[in-house]
């Protein structure tokens, strides 16, 4: 049989119309059902042939029924009708929507009836709901995340303002420790973001660190007491006597967990107790799962959002958010951390009852002397390294954040010296040596990704550890730290320990003795004016006039350069090469020549591209070291 002979004897009909994925129904103007085929069957559950004079009617939800009737009727003006939306009512009692493309029999066959093409839609008509839903929950928390923000701002610009105004000493200490208070809470928001940013991104790592929850659990509770003694509810733990052992795991990030939980428990629990009660669920081939259960008698959650709150920009009520505050991130962040180390959490809660949020996570059992070698002490540290030997350069362009990370590097002695951009820095570079660079990133005339990046041209200091200073702590943004060639990044806001955790602790940065340092040589291009005294007949004036023109107009070409390698723009870079080039032939510069011909030829062609980088960014250094030596012979003489 072939295709013709197929189509004649209507075998297709088998196939697309009873063996077809869409529902057929075939059925007359009043909605009496004279046929159906067996997806009918399959995807809403009723029998074969079983709604067969049964009316269509009758099984649409019955709140949209007067209009899914007088869109029918509407169809019956015209051959064909598209993409009616309903509700069918299925075998089990619910509701799936679908959706009809109609034939309208009348036109050809003179039968008044329809043939009605459906498919199921639900699952869009569900991810068109979530999506909703979700856009909904993201304005909530942008919503929420403005205030959280504001109110800490709000409170540091008031505190401050004060300060100001003379107070007494008790006043100074409030007003300061409300301004601390504050800028902590920020702290605590914008490292939410970033966290659930690095959870998202795949880019958060954890370590394998020897503890022992002994150890650390007192400690944590300890933060807590103050705020539930002033509530007046109960704060207690218990630690099963089998968890007195050496764990390998993260416990950052454990006690970032228990943080998000106890400070959540205590914010929602008005009378009562809380109680934290860690236990060794099972010990198997050298793994202990840790189980930790935090129990509240607080406000509770309601059933229907317990299957919402570990999900992003979603707090169980808005209410809750008005009332209480806070992201709505923590339980986010929580949920995904724990699982992230193959553990799962649990949340059981009843309304006006409390909570109670299970966490089990496998640890590794550690040896006994593990944490001892793991943790080292901060005493000795500052024993083992003479932070006043310590030369460090200060890359920074905001004036209170160079005068705060300058009073942190004051009070360990250390050698400070200051630029306020990244082209400053390198000048600075190139006649002194240091021990380490922090460098913001975000600064003018050179940001802190091009200044790096020609520093680590410069021999000297090629292996200079540069660490980068940055508000912008996303994982993307530290991926671009790191491609420039920093060495590591302290996000801000930062406190003393957390610069020195960096530079000591997990750099190991000491000073090097005098005899270890390199040598800096400050090569200055020379120049000479033989060209422009020969073509001007040694006029003075003229001289000056050319000179000061070079002066006031080379700086701006310099800069469109730099411009111009940082949008990796290599053809304008050509062109700014060759509109330079005359100007060196003229001022004598014989040692820049060479190398703004090789960057113009390479630009355009877009070879050596790594070398022309390198070249450009020396290129200009050396232009801008010059041109205080001459501008003195564009001063008209005493």
């Amino acid at each position: 049989m072939n295709l013709q002979q197929y189509i004649k004897k209507g075998s297709f009909y088998e196939s697309v119309v009873e063996d077809g994925s869409d529902i057929i129904f075939i059925v007359d103007y009043v909605g009496n059902i004279h046929y159906h085929n067996a997806s009918a069957s399959a995807t809403l559950g009723y029998r074969s042939k079983s709604l067969f004079g049964k009316n269509f009617f009758d099984y649409i939800l019955l709140e949209t029924r007067d209009e899914f009737q007088k869109k029918l009727k509407e169809s019956q003006k015209r051959a064909y009708t598209e993409k009616v939306e309903f509700q069918f009512l299925c075998k089990d009692g619910t509701y799936r929507f679908l959706e009809f493309n109609a034939i309208n029999l009348k036109y050809k066959q003179g039968i008044p009836g329809f043939i009605l093409d459906c498919r199921d839609v639900t699952q869009r008509k569900e991810n068109e709901s979530e999506l909703v839903r979700l856009q909904k929950a993201k304005e909530q928390f942008l919503a929420n995340i403005s205030h959280e923000i504001r109110t800490p701002i709000n409170g540091i610009a008031g505190m401050a303002n004060l300060l100001g105004q003379s107070p007494s000493p008790e006043e100074r200490e409030t007003y300061l420790s409300a301004i601390k208070h504050s800028a902590e809470n920020l702290k605590v928001i914008i490292n939410d973001i970033l966290d659930l940013a690095a959870i998202e991104s795949g880019k958060l790592r954890f370590e394998k660190i020897a503890f022992n929850l002994k150890d650390l659990l007192p400690s944590l509770i300890s933060t807590f007491m103050y705020q539930a003694k002033e509530k007046k509810i109960a704060l207690d733990y218990r630690i099963d006597e089998k968890l007195n052992k050496i764990l390998l795991g993260d416990p950052v990030r454990l006690n970032q967990i228990l943080i998000n939980l106890i400070s959540n428990a205590v914010k929602f629990t008005h009378k009562g107790s809380i109680q934290i009660k860690c236990t060794a669920e099972r010990e198997q081939r050298g793994v202990c799962w840790v189980r930790i259960e935090v129990t509240d008698t607080g406000v509770g959650i309601q059933e229907e959002k317990l299957t919402t709150i570990f999900e992003s920009f979603s707090q169980a009520d808005a209410s809750v958010t008005r009332r209480y505050g806070g992201t709505g991130l923590g339980l986010t962040i929580v949920k995904q951390m724990v699982e992230l180390q193959n553990g799962k959490i649990h949340v059981v809660s009843k309304e006006h009852v409390g909570s109670t949020f299970m966490v089990t996570i496998p640890y590794a059992i550690g040896k006994v002397n593990a944490i001892t070698q793991s943790t080292p002490r901060r005493d000795k540290a500052l024993k083992d390294t003479n932070t006043s030997q310590l030369r460090v350069l200060l890359v920074e362009d905001n004036d209170i954040n160079r005068l705060y990370a300058k009073s942190i590097l004051k009070n360990w002695q250390c050698f400070i010296d200051e630029a306020e951009n990244g082209l400053v820095a390198i000048e600075k570079i190139k006649n002194n040596y240091f021990d380490v660079i922090l460098m913001d990133v975000q600064m003018p005339v050179m940001d802190g990704y091009e200044a790096t990046k020609a520093i680590r041209m410069m021999e000297q200091s090629a292996n200079l550890p540069i660490i980068a200073l940055t508000a912008n702590a996303t994982p993307n943004d530290v991926e671009k730290c790191l491609a420039a060639g920093m060495n590591d990044y302290l996000p801000k806001p930062f406190t003393p320990e957390d610069l020195y955790q960096k530079l000591f602790d997990e750099l190991k940065i000491k000073p090097l003795s005098t005899e270890q340092r390199p040598v800096t040589v400050k090569v200055v291009p020379s120049y000479n004016l033989n060209y422009l005294r020969s073509v001007s007949g040694n006029n003075e004036e003229f001289i000056r006039e050319m000179v000061s023109t070079f002066i006031q107009t080379v700086p701006q070409i310099l800069e469109d350069m730099k411009q111009s390698m940082g949008n990796h723009d290599w053809i304008k870079l050509s062109r700014l090469a060759h509109q330079i080039k005359p100007s060196f032939i003229l001022m004598g510069l014989d040692s820049l020549r060479s190398d703004i011909v090789f960057i113009e030829e390479n630009s355009k062609l877009e070879t050596n591209l790594t070398e022309v980088e390198r070249l450009a960014f020396d290129f200009i250094e050396r232009c801008y070291s010059m041109l205080p030596e001459l501008s003195k012979e564009g001063m008209p003489a005493a």
